[in-house]
């Protein structure tokens, strides 16, 4: 394993997130504009994961559009409706929005957490999400969570 990938490996097993071996880099800016549509579907948010396990796990090409069709009805989605989207990239103007958005706020990576002005960049472990929390004084559900 090269360095980088085991720095990766390192972060996703302390976290207890899978992670392979990728060969590939992909654009990933039609994944995105799959993920802002399925937002706005029932049950569409479970396309997020799924995405994270066909690109960071499997390897995917999550720039292809065959691929994310098959990821899209893989979570449920209809495949009718995730071609259309991605054909006719549908959702490219709420993505630039997005970026647009990133870019004003001086975020460079992914994921970005931001809250009342402050932010961590990159995967970041729980602590360090508590920490902004706390940072900020933002207020914590009792959900019995630990």
């Amino acid at each position: 394993m090269d360095a980088a990938h085991q720095h990766m490996k390192g972060l996703m097993d302390a976290e207890s997130l899978p992670y392979g071996k990728r060969t590939h880099t992909y654009n990933s800016r039609l994944a995105q504009e799959l993920g802002k549509w399925a937002d706005t579907q029932p049950d569409g948010s479970r396309i997020h994961d799924a995405l994270f396990r066909a690109y960071f796990v499997d390897g995917k090409n999550i720039g292809d559009v065959e691929t994310l069709v098959d990821i899209a009805t893989g979570v449920g989605l209809p495949e009718d409706l995730a071609r259309i989207v991605l054909e006719q990239r549908a959702f490219s103007e709420a993505i630039d929005e997005d970026w647009a958005r990133s870019r004003a706020f001086g975020i460079t990576g992914v994921p970005t957490f931001v809250a009342s002005g402050f932010g961590v960049v990159g995967a970041q472990p729980y602590e360090t999400l508590e920490q902004l929390l706390d940072h900020v004084q933002a207020p914590r559900a009792d959900n019995g969570a630990t």
